[in-house]
């Protein structure tokens, strides 16, 4: 039987069958430098790696493009980035590899589960004390003299893995609905290029139009089917550029999150920018949006994060009459045209011009034939709605975590499915 009742320790209440323990007593940092052989690569996480405040991975580098120091880790080591701890960097890889100087390399001691410690260091309390313990200025980093030598209440080891269980099912779906995104868009981009490039979409008998004998005409791009029409990307779709929004901060405890080209790229809230929810309508984000940034990473995203303000070299994108799906593949499509471009600019931080949108010419079908393609359209509601999910379960789980993390909300400590649906409730 669990017990559920709570004592008096020197740190405040915490349950009665944990330990207060020093952190260092828990786990220790691994300093094991990387010394490559000639030409040998391995993995690499860096700080641009992790994604703010998500405990996921935007990709994975490769060691030969990094000349600085490097430090080893192992499969199942937590990985806590020091360098600005308030951006909250916390990633466990599920392979052997090395990573940034500016990153702790954590594993348990025995006794202690490294799937715990990792939601352990990816507590917001553990955050807010690493900022406020942070040591420089410009370049703050986080303590880990300072940190290791604080106290906390620690559950027993099975405990420890019915927490980890929990909160890692939670990711593991978050990670799931990534990987689908990744391969739906694969798949969309495919798609798009088949029809939309080599003109091999399905003709009124199902059968790849071009190749089938499908008339062409001549165009300003070349040969195109007959009915499609040339148009500019801004014929497409408006452009709305945003707002400076330092002009326009919240007056009281309402805000709208700032969403700039750093949350556009990892794809998050957590702005510390914030503007007034008085703002025209035009110009807040919702779910479901297209952003496309036009100065320095040149990306394009359907936003799924919840409701923010679109801040200036951002621009939203929305239909002159066409699907979503239409523009938004085809500014994917011209990306790599429009970086060519922002690299030909003498600028540190290049950036395409509104010209360049009308100068960006694209090949549109009738409105019947779009209706058609509702495959298309499938696929990026997909990834909208396992984007939207996984934002809902990302706040599930840190809603959960610190109260898993002090005992106010206690998990059997086994780890089957039936008993981790037992969830009690501390006072």
């Amino acid at each position: 039987m669990q017990k559920t009742g709570f004592k008096e320790t020197e740190i405040g209440l915490i349950p009665e069958d944990w330990e207060v323990k020093k952190i260092k007593d828990v786990c220790k940092q691994v300093r094991e430098s990387f010394d490559p052989e000639e030409n040998e690569e391995m993995p690499y996480i860096g700080l641009e790696h992790i994604n703010e405040d998500s405990l996921t991975l935007n990709r994975i580098g490769s060691s030969l493009d990094v000349k600085s120091g490097k430090l080893a880790f192992k499969k199942g080591h937590i990985l806590f980035g020091k360098l600005r701890p308030y951006f909250r960097k916390v990633y466990r890889p599920d392979f052997d590899g090395v990573c940034s100087t500016d990153i702790f390399v954590i594993n348990g001691e025995e006794g202690y589960d490294n799937g715990f410690l990792f939601y352990f260091f990816a507590n917001p309390l553990i955050i807010e004390i690493a900022t406020l313990t942070s040591e420089g200025t410009r370049m703050p980093r986080a303590s880990w003299s300072y940190l290791s030598d604080l106290k906390f209440p620690f559950p027993n080891l099975d405990e420890q893995k019915a927490i980890a269980s929990l909160l890692s099912d939670l990711d593991k779906k978050i990670e799931l609905n990534q990987k689908m995104n990744q391969t739906l868009e694969k798949i969309g981009q495919a798609i798009f290029k088949h029809w939309f490039i080599y003109f091999e979409f399905p003709d009124e008998e199902g059968k790849p139009y071009k190749s089938n004998g499908g008339e062409m005409v001549d165009s300003e791009l070349g040969e195109i089917p007959k009915g499609w029409e040339v148009k500019s990307l801004d014929e497409i779709a408006d452009f709305l550029n945003g707002l400076a929004l330092q002009k326009f901060p919240p007056e009281g405890e309402d805000y709208l999150p700032v969403i700039k080209i750093r949350e556009l790229r990892q794809g998050i809230t957590a702005s510390s920018d914030k503007a007034s929810p008085n703002i025209e309508s035009k110009y807040i984000i919702n779910d479901g949006d297209v952003l496309f940034s036009w100065s320095g990473s040149l990306e394009v995203c359907i936003w799924c994060y919840g409701k923010g303000a679109l801040n200036q070299h951002l621009f939203k994108v929305t239909s002159k009459l066409y699907p979503k799906w239409v523009y938004f593949y085809w500014v994917k499509f011209y990306l790599e045209q429009f970086k060519r471009i922002a690299k030909e600019k003498a600028t540190t931080m290049g950036h395409i011009q509104r010209r360049h949108l009308s100068e960006a010419l694209v090949v549109v079908p009738p409105n019947d034939i779009l209706e058609k393609m509702s495959l298309m359209r499938s696929i990026l509601d997909k990834q909208i709605n396992n984007s939207i999910e996984s934002q809902t379960l990302s706040k599930i789980r840190d809603s959960l975590l610190p109260k898993l993390m002090s005992g106010k909300i206690r998990v059997k400590g086994s780890e089957t499915h039936e008993n981790r649906k037992n969830i009690n409730k501390g006072d």
